[in-house]
């Protein structure tokens, strides 16, 4: 990838970089209103859009970094390239997909996967969607998985447009606000009523480009009685500048539906992932949240739940690893916001070589959730003695009729344990590995055979110090 050329004529913020190894058009560093205004002419976007991205930028520049998790001071954005867009516009195809970007997600199993057992993929390269497809039978129950973009200027316009980052206002916090400024690519799905997909659907996000910011936005709509299983993959090489990752997802979940949202996240460990998930949950409604979060330097990454109807329910499973470098902090919040609803937050993260890893949890039970039930368990293990852990639990607590239950453990792998794997024929490397890999179970058994597998492929990695 070509280094980034400054370029002060804002008619060129968007500038062709052509070399040997790559070819893609390249954002100008740097946020004003002209550059955002010359993203959203290169996206087609409607005038609402265009109006919404500037408000988000006007928020972007009043709001200050977040406070509540690691410092990101390095990160400048002055030096992150907003927008790069991949030699190739979106195809239907595998085959049609330049061969650069085909071998790169081949290596990562793309679209291996899809052919064994997805009902449909996304790929996005850098800012932009370079494959897409969903099979027929999927298309004919009326499932609709597209990009966003095309979905903006589809029979799906106006309901996008009433649900885009309304879990997600940009107010939220600063890195949300960006997001809405100059987010590009993602995914759109909608599951009609009664509609029970019985395969998973796919996104996979790949960023490529050195010292950029990769913004896509997922939003699902999964409507009354119906259900699906919708996986996300991310993965970035490693270059010697920061690289930025502040993706949103919003999950809308219907009554008495079910949506499980799985992630594994391969990031290097020279970017900042500082991504925001948010659901909510109408009457029997339920979401179950998977995670698996490798890589990254800095991580803020705490998927929300709103629990808005009666007996609505979620479920959170996660595992994090941090190496060294690494400042990882994750976790999961549930707001109950109706009768009988109930929440299980299950956590394990696991230290080496001096990494950090905090576990942070929010639960908030309002006073009309009566009868509501949260229990919050998070393991922690560490692998030597100049690792961190910590454990952040938050509750509020406004009502007496609920059963709220919490417990946190840290410890350390047993020598007992090594030594038997050991006199078995294993070397003390696999034996911790085996170890590890038996501690992070209560993900892998929730994923598809495939992914479980690349899940434990990256233990053992890190493990190793390949990463």
């Amino acid at each position: 990838m070509a280094e980034t050329t400054k370029v002060t004529d804002i008619d060129r913020s968007i500038y062709d970089i052509r070399n040997a190894e790559d070819n893609d058009y390249r954002m100008r560093s740097g946020l004003t209103p002209e550059i955002v205004e010359k993203l959203s002419a290169e996206k087609n976007d409607p005038e609402w859009m265009l109006e919404f991205r500037l408000k988000s930028l006007e928020v972007y520049n009043k709001l200050d970094i977040p406070d509540w998790g690691p410092p990101i001071d390095e990160l400048d954005m002055d030096n992150i390239s907003t927008y790069v867009r991949p030699k190739s516009d979106m195809k239907a195809s595998w085959e049609d997909v330049p061969e650069d970007i085909k071998d790169t997600f081949e290596r990562l199993g793309i679209p291996q996967a899809e052919r064994k057992s997805l009902a449909g993929v996304g790929a996005q390269y850098d800012s932009e969607l370079v494959y897409h497809n969903v099979r027929d039978e999927v298309s004919k129950q009326g499932v609709v998985y597209t990009d966003l973009e095309s979905a903006l200027r589809g029979p799906f316009a106006e309901l996008i447009r009433k649900k885009f980052m309304h879990l997600v206002p940009p107010n939220d916090h600063k890195f949300a606000a960006l997001h809405g400024a100059v987010w590009s690519g993602g995914s759109f799905v909608y599951v009609p009523e009664g509609v029970h997909l019985d395969i998973p659907l796919q996104s996979y996000f790949r960023l490529n480009a050195k010292g950029a910011g990769q913004f896509e936005h997922t939003l699902i709509i999964v409507e009354d009685n119906a259900y699906l299983h919708f996986i996300e993959g991310c993965s970035a090489p490693k270059y010697n500048v920061a690289n930025l990752h502040a993706g949103c997802v919003e999950l809308y979940v219907g009554k008495n539906s079910t949506l499980r949202y799985s992630t594994i996240e391969n990031w290097s460990k020279n970017m900042y992932n500082l991504n925001t998930k948010r659901a909510v949950v109408e009457e029997g409604g339920r979401v179950e949240w998977v995670s698996g979060s490798f890589g990254s330097h800095t991580s803020y990454l705490y998927p929300m739940t709103i629990l808005k109807g009666k007996g609505s329910s979620m479920e959170f499973t996660g595992i994090t690893f941090a190496g060294n470098g690494q400042d990882l902090d994750t976790g999961a919040k549930v707001v109950h916001n109706a009768p009988d609803t109930s929440s299980v937050i299950n956590t394990r993260s696991i230290s080496k070589d001096g990494g950090i890893s905090t576990y942070r949890s929010s639960v908030v039970i309002n006073p009309q959730a009566k009868g509501a039930k949260a229990s919050v368990s998070c393991e922690s293990l560490m692998l030597d003695s100049i690792s961190r852990s910590d454990t952040i639990p938050a509750m509020d607590i406004r009502t007496g009729e609920c059963d709220v239950g919490h417990e946190a453990r840290i410890g350390r792998i047993s020598d007992d344990q090594v030594f038997y794997l050991m006199s078995r024929g294993m070397s003390e490397e696999d034996a911790r590995a085996t170890i590890v890999s038996g501690f992070a179970e209560n993900v892998s058994k929730e994923l598809p055979l495939e992914y479980a597998v690349e899940m434990n492929n990256l233990i053992r990695l890190e493990m190793h110090g390949s990463m």
